[in-house]
């Protein structure tokens, strides 16, 4: 059944439902492309996105959730964020907001940052999915890497093939364009990409005019735009093959049978999926013991492995000054 193209009835709704629940990847249409969509709440689904897609490193994801009840449980939602939700939900429109200290999606998600993109689509059957998976769902548009975005069932089909296990047919997509992203985390709405919503729709409802992304420092709702990205307190040391017992580790694989201040292993099993969906927590958690340094065991590079070792990078970075 991997990669079968499917009519959306209500019973291949409801299967694709039970697909997302056991952790598998459905491709589904909504009102601005076809979405790549995991459990938003089960990290090695979540990890699957990236490794289909082929994503050169963990970028945030958007999750779609079917209307402010559910996006409130994930992200913070101030009077000017209502305000948007109120005039554009259901609709093409991500919102970038604080992540809810209790959330509880993958931190893959976020890519390890403290921001969530929620979204509440327009789509007959990505409200459907939504409801036949209860829960929130993480999808990205459905196309490998860096391909132009899919907006048919078959645009689907011969980008990602049978790296996803069902593909509900809803024709073609209405916009054909992704859906507008916009930041609510600092105090001033930033654009962080155009889309669907025209952003003089946007400063109609909120009464003044966008700031762009290239205006300001502020908009790093998306990674990979600084060196120094998921920086702990604690510094990083990369490829350690050994440890100090004041230091906390970061292990992957076979670890040697060292004293350490704090130890999580990624995967004993040197599982890339399963290192990968651990990974942010992990950092998390090693830097809350209070160690100075996390020595980092090796990760392969190849496959998931690229995206973490990236990752890992920028979190061992120097720190820009002031931070």
């Amino acid at each position: 059944m991997h990669g079968r193209i499917v009519p959306a009835s209500a019973d291949w709704i409801a299967e694709a439902g039970r697909l997302i629940r056991s952790g598998a990847l459905v491709a589904f249409p909504t009102e601005t492309v076809y979405g790549l969509g995991a459990d938003a709440t089960n990290g090695e689904a979540v990890a699957r996105v990236f490794e289909a897609k082929g994503r050169p490193t963990f970028n945030p994801l958007i999750v779609h959730v079917l209307g402010l009840a559910q996006a409130e449980a994930i992200g913070v939602f101030s009077p000017m964020a209502r305000r948007l939700v109120e005039a554009f939900w259901p609709g093409p429109l991500t919102l970038v907001v604080p992540r809810a200290e209790a959330a509880n999606v993958s931190e893959l998600v976020s890519a390890g940052l403290p921001t969530v993109a929620l979204r509440a689509p327009d789509h007959p059957v990505a409200r459907a999915l939504l409801k036949a998976a209860e829960r929130p769902i993480a999808a990205p548009s459905a196309n490998r890497s860096g391909h132009v975005s899919a907006t048919r069932a078959e645009h689907v089909a011969a980008d990602l093939g049978d790296k996803v296990a069902l593909i509900l047919d809803g024709g073609p997509t209405a916009h054909g364009l992704e859906s507008t992203v916009l930041s609510l985390v600092s105090g001033q709405p930033i654009l962080l990409r155009p889309g669907a919503v025209p952003a003089e729709t946007i400063e109609q409802i909120i009464g003044s005019a966008l700031m762009r992304r290239t205006e300001t420092r502020a908009a790093l709702s998306s990674p990979g735009q600084l060196e120094s990205h998921y920086a702990p307190r604690a510094n990083l040391r990369l490829n350690a093959q050994s440890w100090q017992p004041d230091e906390a580790v970061l292990g992957f694989g076979a670890m040697p049978a060292l004293r350490a201040r704090a130890q999580i292993n990624l995967s004993p099993s040197g599982d890339l999926i399963e290192a990968a969906a651990n990974l942010f927590a992990a950092l998390r958690s090693l830097d809350a013991s209070g160690a100075a340094t996390i020595a980092v065991m090796p990760v392969p590079a190849h496959g998931l492995g690229e995206a973490i070792n990236d990752r890992l990078r920028r979190a061992a970075a120097p720190r820009p000054s002031g931070s």
